[in-house]
């Protein structure tokens, strides 16, 4: 069970507002490989967490992604520094999506959800 994706609740801190959100968490190189791939419906209040072990430089792609999405770039801190909104992708060459700056997480979530939620660029994510 091994490659079995967890899952868990983190809080977004907007302002006086704490917005929850259930993610699985994407914490291995495969799981943050296949992310969203495949997935056909992505309940509400629901996301994907990428955990990665120190800052990175780069961007995600939505191939072979149904549905599209809005990610947010966050530092070790948990501050979002980038949000972003990604569309699925049939073709061979995809677009990347680069936030143009370091990053230690990603969230992905139903495409317009941080708008929805008035959530923005300088809120934190409280990860534990």
């Amino acid at each position: 069970m091994k490659n079995r994706i967890k899952t868990k609740m983190i809080k977004i801190l907007s302002g006086n507002r704490a917005t929850r959100l259930t993610v699985q968490v994407a914490d291995t190189q495969r799981k943050r490989e296949k992310g969203l791939m495949f997935v056909g419906k992505l309940p509400e209040n629901e996301g994907m967490l990428f955990v990665f072990s120190e800052k990175i430089y780069g961007g995600f792609w939505m191939k072979d992604t149904f549905i599209p999405l809005s990610i947010a770039f966050l530092d070790s801190d948990g501050k979002i520094l980038k949000i972003l909104d990604m569309v699925p992708c049939k073709e061979e060459k995809c677009p990347i999506y680069n936030p143009g700056l370091f990053y230690r997480y990603a969230i992905e979530v139903n495409l317009g959800w941080f708008e929805k939620n008035q959530i923005k660029e300088g809120d934190y994510v409280k990860l534990d």
